[in-house]
């Protein structure tokens, strides 16, 4: 029955130009109403486009937790890693009394390793490489002629980046040219 009401309803007669108005009055009319549709459509692209920015950073948020939830409990890890391999680095690897404590640490820090690797942990200890400010902490310089000035000679403690990004920079030793030693006496005269 509610549908025959909708059909049975007269639909509205058409005005004609004298209960409108002038001819300019709608030609303004219309340029109002599309200036309107206009400014709304602009508004609807920018509430879009806010909403898309707003889902794109929240799954870079979500993205980054993920990524970087085990920072805090790695980096309370790193001493007990740096504590084994300073223990493996002390004992006497060719005393026969140590060996089965050695083996045991060594196994040990090999799991250690290969956990830290699963979690993209990654090891900063390179000797050789070019230092690099980003990844290493100098902690002292040394002069050295086989190896590039600004190269790094020796690891103190390990660097470790998580996921690319630097969780501890490595110490290192870095190495600069060797000073020219000043002309003796007996060379001057």
């Amino acid at each position: 029955m509610a549908d025959e009401q909708i059909h049975d309803t007269p639909l509205p007669d058409v005005l004609d130009d004298t209960e409108m108005g002038s001819g300019d009055d709608v030609d303004a009319r219309i340029q109002v109403l599309e200036e309107e549709l206009a400014a709304a459509q602009d508004q609807a692209l920018r509430v879009a486009a806010d909403l898309q920015n707003v889902r794109r950073r929240a799954e870079q948020d979500v993205e980054k937790a993920h990524k970087f939830a085990l920072e805090k409990f790695a980096n309370d890890l790193l001493p007990v890693v740096d504590s084994l391999e300073r223990g493996l680095e002390l004992s006497d690897a060719s005393s026969e009394a140590l060996r089965p404590m050695r083996e045991g640490m060594e196994l040990t820090l090999k799991i250690f390793h290969d956990t830290l690797k699963r979690y993209q942990l990654v090891a900063i200890d390179q000797e050789g490489v070019p230092f690099n400010p980003e990844h290493h902490q100098a902690m002292a310089m040394q002069e050295s002629t086989h190896v590039e000035p600004n190269s790094v000679l020796k690891v103190f403690q390990k660097g470790y980046l998580l996921s690319g990004r630097l969780m501890r920079p490595a110490m290192v030793v870095v190495s600069k040219a060797p000073a020219e030693t000043p002309p003796s006496i007996d060379e001057q005269a």
